[in-house]
């Protein structure tokens, strides 16, 4: 074998580890991700509704009281008004607490939107369980439909004492495939983007 035969199986081998290597690092980097942010950073990434198993096994913090605050936003391009009934309430840790959102479709055609909420301070998220929230599914409102909203939630007790006020927030953004869908069935409407 030539020297420059030696020199290319060597570049091909570095080549081939550096895609294995790449391919590698993809295809870990969200389980990397999710470690980080969980274990490392203490931050809450799951959407889902608590279990009521982990909801049954809080004993209620009587003594306590936490203040949480409600805050709402739409998507520039999504023609709806949304906004908490309160902004903000008193909750004893492990009670189970109902807030109520309105949101409204200012557009002539029906509208699907997802809504994507957030905990501030965003290290504490773990503690704040959702039971019931409006962002579990897809939202459909009809053109001048105004329909509540509710979230049921848990502050865990474990909440650290000196956390006082915890912020929700949740951004609406408009879902154009579900609106799409819906328009075709509803008779093939063109679906403007705002």
């Amino acid at each position: 074998m030539s020297e420059r035969d030696d020199q290319s199986a060597r570049l091909l081998r570095r080549g081939a580890m550096a895609c294995g290597a790449t391919f590698l690092l993809c295809f870990s980097i969200v389980p990397l991700y999710r470690i980080a942010c969980e274990r490392v950073f203490g931050i809450k990434l799951d959407a889902s509704a608590a279990t009521a198993s982990a909801v049954e096994s809080q004993q209620p913090d009587m003594d306590r009281l936490v203040t949480v605050q409600f805050v709402a936003n739409v998507q520039s391009d999504l023609a709806w008004q949304f906004a908490p009934d309160v902004v903000e309430m008193q909750v004893h840790p492990g009670v189970p607490t109902l807030a109520n959102f309105t949101a409204s479709n200012r557009a002539g055609i029906a509208i699907v939107g997802n809504a994507v909420p957030s905990v501030a301070p965003a290290t504490i998220s773990k503690y704040f369980n959702k039971t019931e929230c409006f962002c579990f599914t897809e939202q459909r409102l009809e053109p001048g439909e105004t329909r509540p909203m509710p979230v049921r939630f848990i502050v865990d007790p474990a909440l650290p004492s000196h956390v006082r006020t915890l912020t929700l927030s949740y951004t609406f953004y408009r879902n154009d495939i579900a609106t799409q869908r819906v328009a075709a069935i509803a008779g093939g409407k063109s679906v403007p983007n705002s």
